[in-house]
């Protein structure tokens, strides 16, 4: 009882007290709230995680009635990740805000948000009451969007947080949908009531039931096609809400899937099937469109779309696995995406805040006008590299052993498969292969462009290294990246409690989580000790060599040839333009150029921007939007501007109500 006043009071306290306090106090305020928050929710997920149960009941009212809250395993292991995330985002942002100190109203509002914002999200995990739930995700949505449009001034950020605010919408529509359906047939909004009325209507009516939950959540995961709103949000949003937002806000959709398929039975084999296959476009397209981008963050945004598609495949296999009866197919499934759920969250959010630190530098995010920052910026490139090894799936780092496991759960599932199995195995891993292929071309693309080289563009300022204060939450993101990376059995371990849930919906039989998941990673744990101490020892020689030598720093070498100019340089499009030309059916390309003048024989200067659009944004959500609004337009003479029109309208609806009431009495 204590923590949940501790939980609801925090907030409150702090959203009271906030616009009170001087700057300095203001920024104490935010993190201190969300510092507490984040020890109370700990200490309860901590606690769950160890085999101790919470559950507790609020009165609630006359019109939800009893409010169920509940955390188990699933809910610990994500209010976990929000947590770590919105620590180091919130230290990180309270450096990167300090740009914006002469906009005191709108840092106050900000503030207040992101505790909101924090609290939202972890009650999002507990709360089994669907009225509430639909309440707490909506004040969720309204403060990210809020968060996003931080510089309202401009036109394109508006444009972006209302892209975000529409689609979320979209998705509380058919939440409210689903909930409403079970709350109509059973009376009660308790989440209890969606197990019951699923397993009471097997067959069409629950699988119905969880495709409209699935589509809900799948809109704020970001997977494809229900995506576009990431592009958009993500550059626009300060670099800590982006962090924030594509480490954990969109992991609640993934969250909310899962609590789905542990509630509602449906067939598995087919929800997996279909889940393998929208996932594994999403991964595909995701890296593919990142590929294209020369804005830094939009690039980092549909890399996300990426990861979600390999969260989706795990989360695919694993109910393949509950539909054939194979645990340990499911097990590698489930635990792969649980896993890639964190490393995603800690590599996504470094790398975010990384390029945050090269806004604020360089003022630009535009790719085709940096370069050569690795000299002025030195952490910041490395911690960038270390995200990008990290998400590449490159061992010795965390990304590499989620997707391990669930390379692992296909080897699983190719023994004893027949023709057809063997067939999508092949295609998946392929696919899976193929996606971790582009993302390293990806990532070479984005720190060979930004990082390495000579500058493409000369600014008008010092570019130089941020603050320690600003580096530091990205160091606290390497250290659990690299502790994963290294000590994968411990994280494995902890994450056997949300597993068994998953697993548990089943029939199949048991399995040894040690033996089988622990004891694969075993090995690839010792040869991640054995890669850390070589190269320790090399860099240890490296040293006893060179000791006497002095070091020299002079221009970048560039391959033998120092080019008289920095715009001879490989630039971001000499990565993409070949994938660009063979996918050019599925990529929209635009390009803006000036021709040659009729007799211009020494032409001037000449700009060319090539630029990419997303296909099903432009192709099929943008084309029916245009329907919609001309169908809209056949409506243009009700709203005429005629003042007597609009008391006839007024009339007719109080005689239309008179006429049913009437008819109603007569009955």
């Amino acid at each position: 009882m204590s923590v949940i006043v501790g939980f609801i009071l925090i907030p409150l306290v702090s959203i009271l007290l906030i616009p009170f306090l001087k700057m300095k106090g203001k920024a104490i305020a935010v993190y201190t709230a969300i510092g507490i928050n984040a020890f109370l929710s700990g200490s309860v997920a901590v606690k769950v995680l160890s085999g101790q149960p919470f559950d507790f009941t609020l009165s609630g009212g006359f019109v939800c009635g009893p409010v169920h809250l509940q955390a188990d395993a699933l809910s610990a292991w994500f209010m976990l990740i929000f947590n770590i995330v919105f620590i180091t985002g919130g230290l990180y942002g309270i450096s990167y805000m300090r740009a914006y100190l002469k906009q005191s109203q709108n840092l106050t509002i900000h503030g207040i948000l992101y505790v909101l914002m924090h609290a939202s999200l972890l009650s999002l995990c507990v709360v089994q009451n669907s009225l509430v739930f639909l309440i707490v995700w909506e004040i969720m949505a309204l403060s990210a969007f809020l968060c996003v449009i931080f510089e309202h001034e401009k036109i394109k950020t508006v444009k972006a947080g209302f892209n975000y605010l529409i689609q979320s919408h979209i998705s509380v529509i058919c939440l409210t949908v689903a909930f409403v359906w079970v709350a109509s047939q059973t009376g009660s909004f308790d989440f209890g009531a969606i197990r019951t009325y699923a397993q009471a209507h097997p067959g069409m009516l629950s699988t119905g039931l969880f495709s409209l939950f699935a589509v809900g959540f799948a809109i704020k995961a970001g997977f494809v096609p229900f995506h576009t709103w990431l592009p958009h949000a993500h550059p626009a949003a300060p670099a800590h809400i982006s962090g924030t937002m594509s480490g954990v806000l969109i992991k609640i959709g993934i969250f909310g899937i899962l609590r789905m398929l542990i509630l509602i039975p449906v067939d598995y084999l087919l929800v997996g099937s279909v889940f393998l296959f929208v996932s594994i476009i999403s991964g595909l397209y995701g890296v593919m469109m990142a590929i294209l981008q020369k804005n830094l963050k939009k690039l980092l945004a549909y890399s996300s779309v990426e990861n979600i598609g390999i969260i989706g495949m795990g989360i695919g296999l694993g109910c393949i696995g509950l539909g054939i009866n194979n645990p340990i197919l499911c097990t590698f499934g489930f635990a792969g995406a649980l896993l890639h759920i964190l490393n995603h969250a800690l590599f996504k959010s470094l790398l975010f805040f990384a390029a945050g630190n090269v806004y604020q530098a360089t003022h630009t995010l535009n790719i085709e006008h940096l370069g050569g920052l690795i000299k002025k910026m030195p952490h910041t490139a490395f911690l960038f590299l270390i995200g990008t090894i990290a998400i590449c799936g490159i061992p010795p780092f965390n990304g590499f052993i989620s997707e391990f496991l669930i390379y692992s759960g296909f080897y699983y599932w190719m023994q004893g498969s027949q023709l057809g199995s063997l067939m999508v195995i092949v295609f998946s891993v392929f696919a899976l292969v193929l996606i971790g292929g582009l993302a390293l071309l990806c990532f070479t693309k984005a720190f060979g462009v930004v990082f390495l080289g000579s500058a493409r563009k000369e600014f008008h300022h010092e570019v130089k290294e941020l603050p320690f204060i600003q580096i530091l939450p990205l160091y606290v993101n390497v250290f659990f990246i690299v502790a994963i990376g290294a000590f994968p059995q411990f994280f494995l371990n902890v994450l056997a409690k949300p597993l068994h849930l998953l697993t548990a919906i089943s029939s199949a039989p048991d399995i040894s989580f040690q033996d089988q998941v622990v004891g694969v990673i075993q090995p690839v744990s010792w040869c991640v000790w054995i890669f850390f101490l070589l190269v320790l020892a090399v860099f240890m020689l490296r040293k006893l060599v060179q000791r006497r030598q002095e070091a020299v720093v002079g221009p970048t070498w560039g391959c033998g040839y120092l080019a008289p100019t920095s715009k001879i340089q490989y630039t971001g499009r000499s990565f993409s333009k070949s994938l660009g030309k063979i996918f050019s059916f599925l990529f929209v390309e635009e390009k803006r150029y000036s021709d040659l003048k009729a007799g211009e024989i020494f032409p001037g200067q000449r700009k060319q921007e090539t630029r990419f659009f997303d296909f099903f944004e432009q192709r099929i959500i943008n084309y029916l939007i245009r329907r919609f609004v001309h169908a809209l337009n056949f409506f243009k003479f009700i709203q005429n501007g005629r003042v007597q029109s609009y008391v006839w309208y007024g009339l007719a609806f109080m005689l239309v109500i008179s006429l049913l009431t009437v008819i109603n009495v007569l009955k």
